[in-house]
């Protein structure tokens, strides 16, 4: 895929507990996972300049395994893959971790993005016979990307100990954020069956107030203290110690080379 959440509702929505998937309904035969709402969180990639390092750090932080493919090393844990590391091609770019929405149209997902205030990036493109990817930015410039599933429908686990639980928009208005996201996004923030697995918040509550918006990616952690303690053994950094939310107890650190992350405990 290499490329680069609720308003009052956020308060009280969680995550599901179930396997991603077993909410499918019965009979179908797409992909896992491609009957998700528009909108739902559907894989995560970071982009780092040394991939290796990355695949030694993670893979002892989350107990996540690897695989070699075109572009990047795709995570898995038990088997199921769970996010990438992707190899920056040019220096001067981010060292980021990128969330990926999911969406069964990318080229008019990628037009209302434009028509709401939003950027595209990159455009939709595909990538191989794996789907169709784009890069865009919302109005205040925090940047997201799109999925359109073909041969990797995204997540095989998430909302489990090291896997993807949540993401968090820190934006400057989130008055203006809630309006884009979910005219964007509303069947998975406001549907009938939603259940967001993504927040909005402001960016002074957590950070200094010259911190641009952005994404910053959860992944669930049994404890977070002792999942500190191995950040810094691997050579990573806290960057905001343990704090609470309304959906858990997060702390944000970073990677080696700079990747900034959360870890969640629920």
């Amino acid at each position: 895929m290499a490329e680069n959440g609720a308003s009052e509702k956020r308060a009280t929505a969680r995550p599901s507990d179930r396997p991603e998937g077993t909410d499918r309904p019965e009979g179908t035969d797409r992909p896992e996972g491609t009957d998700r709402p528009e909108g739902t969180p559907c894989w995560v990639e970071a982009q780092l300049s040394d991939v290796e390092a990355g695949r030694r750090f993670y893979g002892e932080l989350f107990g996540w395994t690897f695989e070699e493919t075109t572009e990047s090393l795709r995570a898995s844990l038990d088997g199921e893959p769970v996010a990438g590391l992707v190899r920056k091609t040019d220096g001067r770019m981010p060292t980021v971790w990128t969330v990926y929405f999911h969406t069964p149209d990318a080229r008019a997902l990628a037009g209302r993005i434009r028509e709401a205030g939003g950027q595209v990036v990159t455009p939709p493109h595909e990538v191989g016979d794996l789907g169709t990817s784009a890069l865009a930015a919302d109005p205040e410039g925090a940047v997201f990307a799109l999925w359109e599933p073909d041969g990797h429908p995204g997540f095989g686990r998430r909302h489990e100990p090291g896997t993807f639980a949540w993401a968090e928009l820190y934006a400057r208005d989130t008055d203006a954020a809630n309006a884009f996201y979910g005219d964007l996004f509303r069947d998975a923030l406001f549907g009938p069956d939603a259940d967001p697995d993504f927040g909005r918040a402001p960016v002074s509550g957590t950070f200094a107030a010259e911190m641009p918006p952005h994404f910053l990616v959860h992944f669930l952690v049994r404890d977070v203290e002792t999942a500190l303690g191995t950040v810094a053994r691997l050579g990573g950094r806290v960057r905001v110690p343990p704090f609470e939310t309304s959906y858990g107890r997060a702390a944000v650190v970073s990677d080696g080379q700079g990747a900034s992350f959360a870890l969640l405990q629920r």
